[in-house]
């Protein structure tokens, strides 16, 4: 199977930990992006997603236009390298359920992302789906008021 790098994402946008919650959320609405993902120059250290701001931020009742990214972000990120095999990343996305990935160069620099998107139009995987299942069983509530009974 071909590398990440023939199918990912290049010239992604990424964010700074001190760029406000307000940038991030209108950089997502302008690109139509749900993830944006945060470096310190080209490094990779966290990420950010359209989630992460409503639950980490506005449920918190924390100010968008002067909250920075890195007090919310995922300094956690799943990752891959653009040489890895596709098929290696997709079993690295569906053991993780994550639905898009960072991609690194081996200087651990950012240069793309890798969607299940991406692979779905740009491969003729037929695991793409299998994949896709695993990554979108639904999760079980733990402990919700919302719960409805």
């Amino acid at each position: 199977m071909p590398a990440v790098s023939t199918i990912m994402t290049r010239n992604v946008r990424a964010m700074s930990p001190t760029d406000s919650l307000m940038r991030a959320a209108q950089a997502m609405e302008e690109l139509n992006v749900g993830a944006i993902p945060v470096c310190d120059g080209k490094r990779l250290v966290g990420m950010v997603t359209d989630r992460d701001i409503a639950l980490r931020a506005v449920a918190q009742g924390l100010a968008c236009d002067k909250t920075p990214l890195e007090a919310i972000m995922s300094e956690e990120v799943l990752w891959c390298f653009e040489d890895q095999s596709i098929s290696e990343v997709m079993e690295k996305m569906g053991d993780a359920q994550v639905r898009r990935l960072p991609v690194v160069d081996r200087a651990k620099s950012l240069v793309g992302m890798l969607s299940l998107g991406d692979i779905a139009t740009k491969t003729k995987d037929k695991n793409v789906a299998g994949v896709l299942q695993d990554i979108s069983e639904t999760a079980v509530p733990a402990n919700s008021s919302l719960q409805t009974g």
